[in-house]
C-alpha cells in the first residue's frame, strides 16, 4: 500500500514527485507511454524561471527526474494505467496490464495528448508524412517543403524550428491572424522561410506511390476554393486532448475531457484523488503553470494523509 501513487511524468508529475518524496511519503510514479510528458517534443523552453539563456524541453524533463529520484521517488517506467476505482475503505486500486498498485492517495498528472484533424487514413499516416513532434521529426525533412497546421504558440513554435531543417515551412491557419502570444506570432511571421496560408484548412492528405504525404488539399474558408500544396510533411498542432477517460465517474469533467477541481483547489470530488497540469487545466497551458499544480497536488495530498493516516 503506497501513501501516494502519481500518474504522469510531466512538470506536474515530477513536481509532485520531488513535493512528495521530500515529505518523506516515498512516492510512486506511473509514467505512462511518454516519459517526460509534452515537454519532451518541444526545443528550447525560453520562459521556466531559472533559466534565462533558456533550456531544451527533453533537458529540463530529464533534470526534474533526477531531482525527483535523489529525494526517494520511484518510478515504473512503461506503465500505463487503464482502470482506477476507489474501495470501500478510501483507498485506490490501480490497474495497468497485468501490474495492480494499491495507493493511499493518487495524484493525476496525466496531461493530454496532441489532436488531429479526423481525415481519413491520418493514423496510417503518422510516421510516413504526418507526425505531432517536429523535434522528434524535423531533421529528416532537409531541404524539402513542410507543413505545420495551427495558429497557437505551439504551432509558431514547431514552424520556428523547422526552418532549421525545411526549405519552407507552409503554416496553415484557418483564420487571418494567429492566435498565439505575441512574441512567438512576431518571431513566426518575421522568418523569411514560414509563408501563412491564411483561412485554410487541410480537407485531404494525398500520398505517393509508397504511401508517403507527397502534398496536401486545402479548403479556403472564405471562398470555400480547393488547391493542392506540396509538401513532405505534416505538422498537426491544433491543441490536445486529456488523457483523462480511464477515471470514470472518480471525477467530473468538463464539455473537453478536462478534469474539474474543487474550487481553488487540486482536490477532486473523490477525496484522497488530486488532478495537476494540463489533464485539468487548458487555459494557461505552460510548464511553469503545470508544475505549480503538482507543487499544490503534492501539499494536499500530504495534508491529507496526515489527516486520515
Amino acid at each position: 500500500m503506497e501513501n501516494v501513487i502519481i500518474i504522469g511524468t510531466g512538470c506536474a508529475g515530477y513536481t509532485a514527485a520531488i513535493y512528495t518524496a521530500r515529505a518523506n511519503l516515498s512516492p510512486l510514479v506511473l509514467s505512462g507511454t511518454q516519459p517526460g510528458g509534452q515537454l519532451t517534443t518541444t526545443t528550447e523552453v525560453e520562459n521556466f524561471p531559472g533559466h534565462p539563456d533558456g533550456i531544451m524541453g527533453p533537458e529540463l524533463m530529464m533534470r526534474m527526474q533526477t531531482q525527483a529520484e535523489k529525494f526517494g521517488a520511484r518510478i515504473s517506467w512503461g506503465t500505463h494505467v487503464e482502470t482506477i476505482e476507489q474501495r470501500d475503505d478510501g483507498t485506490f486500486l490501480i490497474k495497468a496490464g497485468t501490474d495492480s498498485f494499491e495507493a493511499k492517495t493518487v495524484i493525476i498528472a496525466t496531461g493530454a495528448a496532441p489532436r488531429h484533424l479526423g481525415l481519413p487514413g491520418e493514423k496510417e499516416l503518422i510516421g510516413h508524412g504526418l507526425t505531432s513532434c517536429a523535434t522528434c521529426d524535423g531533421a529528416f525533412y532537409r531541404d524539402v517543403p513542410v507543413c505545420v497546421i495551427g495558429g497557437g504558440d505551439s504551432a509558431c513554435e514547431e514552424a520556428d524550428f523547422l526552418t532549421r531543417f525545411a526549405s519552407k515551412v507552409y503554416l496553415i491557419h484557418r483564420r487571418d491572424e494567429l492566435r498565439a502570444s505575441k512574441i512567438m506570432a512576431d518571431r513566426a511571421l518575421a522568418n523569411p522561410k514560414i509563408e501563412p496560408v491564411w483561412n485554410s484548412t487541410v480537407s485531404e492528405y494525398l500520398t505517393d506511390e509508397k504511401g508517403e504525404v507527397r502534398a496536401v488539399k486545402l479548403k479556403n474558408l472564405v471562398d470555400g476554393g480547393e488547391s493542392e500544396l506540396e509538401v513532405a510533411c505534416v505538422f498537426v498542432a491544433i491543441g490536445h486532448i486529456p488523457n483523462s477517460g480511464f477515471l470514470g465517474d472518480l471525477v467530473d469533467q468538463d464539455e473537453n475531457g478536462y478534469i474539474l477541481q474543487n474550487p481553488g483547489r487540486t482536490a477532486t470530488k473523490t477525496p484522497g484523488l488530486f488532478a495537476a497540469g494540463d489533464v485539468a487545466g487548458h487555459y494557461y497551458r505552460q510548464a511553469i503553470t503545470a508544475a505549480g499544480q503538482g507543487c499544490a497536488s503534492a501539499l494536499e495530498a500530504e495534508r491529507f494523509l496526515s489527516g486520515h493516516v
